[in-house]
């Protein structure tokens, strides 16, 4: 194996994921994001901004009868993608193609999907210094595309009736929500709390295109318990593949 690269798990290691040694590298926020989708056997779900696949991969080992198609920027990660995605035995329900949101492959911007996952970067532009490693800049800083196209662009792509799920950072909540109101409601915030007593720093929000209703703030997971191991209902999740219920 290349000496940039580290063999990594995912799902308790049900997931080999190959990704870079140094830059971005995926992990929790990708299985949460993951589990938090409602999608059922025979639909099809977009992946926004794939990276070396793990989202997709995660959802399909859950949900073995659906089709996942990613979009990947850089180059190097859609191509650790795909060879994540053969390695795993899932190239017949699962593809990832190299692209820009602004610009995408006809296989993506000219389908629509039952539903759209996406963890988009998570710092406004010019407000953080910028990571020396060019993957890890690109996935942590918004640049030239910013939150509001990530949003507009997931929910073009997404069919009327389907959900848009994000993961992010609980303080761009105001702009999540403000962004999905431009052609989805029946919004549920789904906060993900490091401990009991402490705020929730990440927040899953899930958004139906079309949809009409209330805002709801669902009580959300905790990750941590008091003594700073992974709560019972964290390890369901990130070590068994169970799913993470936004309706209740």
């Amino acid at each position: 194996m290349p000496p940039n690269i580290t063999e990594d798990g995912l799902l308790d290691r049900r997931i080999a994921l190959r990704q870079p040694r140094h830059g971005y590298r995926a992990g929790d926020d990708a299985v949460l994001l993951a589990a938090a989708l409602r999608a059922k056997p025979g639909q099809t779900v977009l992946d926004a901004g794939a990276g070396v696949g793990a989202v997709s991969l995660c959802l399909a080992w859950r949900c073995h009868e659906l089709t996942v198609r990613g979009l990947e920027l850089l180059p190097e990660l859609a191509t650790l993608a795909r060879n994540n995605i053969t390695a795993n035995g899932m190239a017949e329900r699962v593809d990832i193609q190299q692209g820009d949101i602004r610009q995408p492959p006809p296989e993506i911007g000219q389908e629509v999907f039952d539903h759209t996952a996406c963890n988009p970067p998570f710092h406004v532009a010019g407000r953080t210094s910028t990571p020396p490693d060019t993957s890890k800049a690109i996935a942590h800083g918004e640049g030239e595309t910013r939150l509001d196209d990530w949003l507009a662009f997931c929910l073009r792509r997404t069919v009327s009736g389907g959900t848009v799920t994000i993961i992010h950072r609980s303080e761009r909540l105001g702009a999540l929500l403000s962004g999905l109101r431009q052609g989805a409601g029946d919004i549920v915030v789904f906060p993900l709390w490091a401990r009991p007593d402490r705020p929730a720093k990440r927040v899953i929000v899930q958004a139906r295109v079309g949809g009409r209703g209330p805002d709801v703030v669902h009580p959300g997971l905790c990750l941590l318990d008091v003594t700073g191991n992974d709560s019972e209902q964290a390890r369901a999740v990130l070590r068994d593949g169970a799913a993470l219920d936004l309706t209740s």
